[in-house]
C-alpha cells in the first residue's frame, strides 16, 4: 500500500506533463507582425479548423466536431483569424489584402512544425480553406463546409453586399447583421475589410486540386450556392447533407461524423 502511496505524485506529475504537451494556446506573430490566437489540443494527426464570418475559433467547440476530433485521437488545430476574436484587428487595406488570412495559417503551422494536415472549413471558412488547397501543398485532405460556388466570383454581389453593409452604406436586407455586430461589440472596420479584400478562387483552379475533398451542408441551407456544384467541380470529392440550415448544420453530430468518417477513410 505504501508503494502505491508513494507512486501517486508521480502519476500525478506525468499527467500534468502530459496534459501539457497535449494542450496549448497563445500568440503567433504572422508575416506582417500581427498577432494570431490559436490553440492545439490532441496529439495525432493534425486537423485545423477554419471558423466563418462574425465569429471565432471559440465557435468550433460548440460543435459536435470538436471533441469528437480530439476523442479520435486527433490533434485540433483552432485560431481567430486576424481581424477577430483575441487576435489582432489591424484596420489597413494592405492586412487583408493578397491572401492574408491564408498566409496567417500557413505561418502557424510552419512555426508548430506541422508538415501535413487535414482542414475543415465552414462557411467562409471554406473560402479561405479553398486558398491553402490552392496555396499549400501540405493539405492533405480539406472539407468545404456550408459553401456553393458562388464564392468563385470575384464580384460575388453577396460579398459586395455585405462590404458595403458593413461600411456604413444603407443595405436594408443586412440591417439585423450591421445591429448584431454592433450589438456583439466587434470591430466592424475589419469586418468591412473582410468582406472587401476576401479571395476568390476561380473555377478553373479547384479542378487542378488532386487531394480528397469533402463537400459538405445542411439539407436546408442555400445561402453561397450550389454546394453539389461545388463538389463536381473536383476530381476527387464527396458531397454530404446533413440536417440544418446555414447556421446550425456545423454544430450536428451528423456534419461531425462526416467528418471523421471522410478523415479516417
Amino acid at each position: 500500500m505504501k508503494k502505491i502511496c508513494s507512486l501517486f505524485p508521480l502519476l500525478l506529475l506525468y499527467g500534468l506533463l502530459f496534459a501539457q504537451t497535449d494542450s496549448t494556446a497563445g500568440y503567433f506573430s504572422s508575416f506582417d507582425g500581427t498577432k494570431i490566437w490559436y490553440e492545439v489540443k490532441g496529439a495525432g494527426e493534425p486537423v485545423v479548423l477554419v471558423h466563418g464570418f462574425i465569429v471565432n475559433g471559440e465557435s468550433w467547440k460548440k460543435a459536435a466536431l470538436y471533441n469528437d476530433l480530439i476523442r479520435a485521437g486527433y490533434k485540433v488545430i483552432t485560431f481567430d483569424m486576424r481581424g477577430n476574436g483575441r487576435s489582432d484587428k489591424p484596420h489597413t487595406d494592405a492586412a487583408y489584402a493578397n491572401d492574408a488570412e491564408a498566409k496567417d495559417i500557413m505561418g502557424l503551422l510552419t512555426s508548430l512544425k506541422i508538415t501535413k494536415y487535414n482542414v475543415v472549413g465552414y462557411s467562409r471558412g471554406s473560402i479561405i480553406t479553398a486558398r491553402l488547397l490552392v496555396l499549400d501543398n501540405r493539405v492533405n485532405k480539406a472539407v468545404l463546409g456550408g459553401m456553393g460556388t458562388d464564392f468563385t466570383n470575384p464580384e460575388w454581389p453577396r460579398r459586395i453586399a455585405f462590404y458595403h453593409a458593413l461600411s456604413g452604406d444603407s443595405v436594408p436586407e443586412l440591417a439585423p447583421v450591421v445591429n448584431y455586430v454592433k450589438k456583439s461589440g466587434l470591430d466592424q472596420q475589419a469586418l468591412a475589410l473582410m468582406q472587401k479584400y476576401q479571395p476568390s478562387t476561380p473555377q478553373e483552379a479547384l479542378k487542378k486540386v488532386k487531394q480528397p475533398i469533402l463537400v459538405i451542408c445542411g439539407s436546408e441551407d442555400n445561402d453561397n450556392g450550389s454546394a453539389a456544384s461545388l463538389a463536381k467541380l473536383f476530381t476527387n470529392s464527396t458531397f454530404k447533407t446533413v440536417p440544418g440550415d446555414h447556421n446550425h448544420a456545423s454544430g450536428t453530430p451528423e456534419f461531425s461524423a462526416a467528418v471523421l468518417n471522410f478523415l479516417q477513410h
